[in-house]
């Protein structure tokens, strides 16, 4: 527990540098101080893996599957690279909820900060009840699998970002009926308090929507992982440093996603991938190095793909 205790500890206490040095007043976030951000919480994210061949060799963590540090170091970056490619989509939907409530971008990074610690809560609880569930009944894996396949199949099918409406959501009507909404934007505060009636903020409410919209994103996520791995540490230290690197990417390619519309097929490509490798686990496992290569493959013909097909569009 001594690993789980420091690592969870050194995530706390950069957020609260972040909240409370970085960030401390609200600004827009430039391209520039984005990309900084990014490249920052991706090289921190590659360099992790070199403590975790460390602890995997020395035994200072639990390693219930019998992992060799290589084994270990080459799952982690495998996890890391899936959770990265499936954030993708959250940054879609995150722009959706920031346009339809109006929200600021310089209050922006308060709301997806704030957002980043129930991730973290709520990724733990999936995982820990994913890892039980896999290890308990070995026949989970046909079902994570095969959900994996479904969702691929509906992300080839359906375009549901273009229809999602956060002020018809459930959620939206919901918290209405709990509090009084306020309609007007009042610095970054997530409640008010006008006339002895307390009232939440647009903040308050895109943050409810982006933090429930995390959780139904890390029901393809979390299985997904689960294909690479069922060691809790590498599970939940790749889903972490993925959701930290999220804010970052968001403010780096909010602007830009029309860009990169190709990486779509790149997501479906990954998910059905994982899927099949779930359903067939107990006949066949691939080796580490064929999924990492698949899926860093993917990702880079994704991304040629779309600027190649913007270039020709451009001429």
């Amino acid at each position: 527990m001594t690993v789980w205790i420091l690592f969870l500890t050194a995530i706390f206490i950069f957020l609260a540098l972040d909240l409370g040095v970085f960030n401390k007043n609200p600004h827009i976030i430039s391209s520039k101080e984005a990309s900084s951000w990014t490249l920052l919480w991706v090289t921190l994210s590659f360099l992790f893996s070199g403590i975790i061949f460390l602890l995997y060799k020395h035994e200072y963590i639990a390693n219930p599957t019998e992992l060799k540090p290589q084994q270990a170091v080459i799952k982690y970056i495998t996890g890391y690279l899936i959770e990265l490619s499936l954030s993708i989509d959250n940054i879609f939907v995150i722009a959706i909820i920031f346009s339809s409530f109006k929200i600021p971008q310089k209050y922006q990074h308060r709301v997806l900060f704030w957002g980043i610690l129930g991730a973290i809560f709520f990724r733990g609880l999936m995982i820990f009840l994913g890892v039980a569930l896999i290890n308990k009944f070995s026949w989970m894996t046909y079902i994570f699998g095969g959900f994996l396949i479904f969702t691929a199949i509906k992300m080839l099918f359906t375009k549901e970002e273009d229809d999602f409406d956060p002020k018809e959501s459930k959620v939206y009507k919901i918290v209405g009926k709990l509090f009084p909404i306020k309609s007007e934007i009042n610095g970054q505060k997530f409640f008010i308090r006008e006339n002895n009636i307390n009232y939440v903020t647009p903040l308050f409410i895109a943050l409810i929507v982006i933090e429930l919209m995390d959780v139904l994103f890390a029901l393809d996520s979390v299985p997904a992982i689960l294909a690479i791995t069922s060691d809790p540490f590498l599970v939940f230290s790749s889903n972490i440093f993925a959701i930290l690197g999220l804010r970052s990417m968001y403010f780096f390619l909010a602007n830009m996603l029309e860009k990169f519309s190709y990486l779509e097929y790149s997501l479906i490509a990954i998910l059905t991938f994982v899927g099949i490798k779930m359903l067939i686990v107990h006949h066949f496992k691939f080796p580490e190095w064929v999924s990492l290569s698949f899926i860093a493959i993917s990702l880079l013909t994704g991304i040629i793909v779309s600027l190649k097909k913007n270039k020709a569009n451009q001429n």
